[in-house]
């Protein structure tokens, strides 16, 4: 295993493989032909065509969209063909931060090939010259990747919420990190990917922070995500990210990303730096 493995790993897809799906006139997402030919039975929300699927057309506006759309999306997760139903919804848009055509439930974004975007947060101690790193080991319960590494702080973001709104409020459910200490969260930049899982097609922006944290602070979880913290030293996370699976997958470029960055890995010593650089930002 390599660090470069961890990234091919998010760029796993062939968009030849998938439909346009079109909401007036724009493209917002890709679809499988397979899952396209489910959507044709709603033939008053959804038409298909051989090479692209589009929303009706006569669904003018974000309300009347967002209400036809949801009836078909209840209509399958009854079915058993949307699992794990979040009861919260994401916006829907020609591209990322535009003004939103509809809103969609979350669980059926990776269905639709929608972009979508989330917070991570690196929480990190300095002793001296020496970085540890808190980790977060996923509850066994969670609908994605259980047991799995995490950040100390991650989310998606749903509609209605700022990035640093959402860092907030994921910070104090997440690691009983209260809005004083998010706020010194820094903003270090953005990693995209586009890869196929939970049947479909994740296409996400994780918005990245650091935190520096005061060495006497220890996270506490309060929404049952996530299991337990520890506080690693960055030796080794940084083995753990490049010679096992046990980070999920989005959450090991968050710590390539942090090693790059903090001068961790460097391109006299790893011979896929420039790879790994141009890997964590797809578009």
């Amino acid at each position: 295993m390599s660090f470069l493995d961890k990234i091919a790993a998010c760029a796993a897809f062939d968009v030849a493989a998938y439909l346009p799906f079109v909401v007036d006139g724009r493209p917002v997402g890709l679809v499988r032909p397979e899952f396209a030919a489910h959507l044709a039975s709603f033939g008053r929300v959804f038409q298909v065509a051989p090479d692209h699927v589009y929303l009706d057309p006569e669904l003018a506006g974000v309300e009347e969209r967002t209400r036809a759309v949801d009836e078909v999306l209840h209509q399958l997760a009854e079915s058993g063909m949307l699992p794990g139903w979040r009861g919260e919804v994401y916006p829907v848009a020609g591209q990322l931060e535009a003004p939103p055509l509809f809103f969609m439930e979350r669980a059926a974004i990776p269905r639709f090939g929608i972009w979508a975007s989330g917070v991570h947060v690196n929480g990190f101690v300095r002793d001296g010259d020496e970085i540890a790193m808190w980790v977060g080991r996923r509850s066994p319960d969670k609908q994605t990747a259980p047991n799995k590494l995490d950040q100390i702080v991650a989310g998606g973001r749903s509609a209605g919420y700022s990035v640093r709104e959402t860092v907030i409020k994921e910070s104090e459910e997440e690691a009983s990190i209260g809005p004083t200490l998010a706020l010194q969260a820094r903003p270090t930049g953005a990693i995209t990917y586009q890869t196929e899982r939970d049947g479909g097609l994740r296409r996400d922006v994780l918005y990245v922070f650091d935190l520096e944290l005061p060495t006497d602070f220890e996270p506490r979880n309060t929404d049952g995500e996530i299991a337990h913290f520890e506080l690693w030293p960055i030796a080794r996370v940084t083995e753990t990210v490049r010679d096992t699976d046990e980070f999920k997958f989005n959450c090991s470029l968050v710590v390539i990303d942090f090693l790059i960055r903090h001068g961790l890995i460097s391109p006299d010593e790893e011979p896929d730096y420039l790879a790994l650089v141009q890997g964590l930002r797809v578009c």
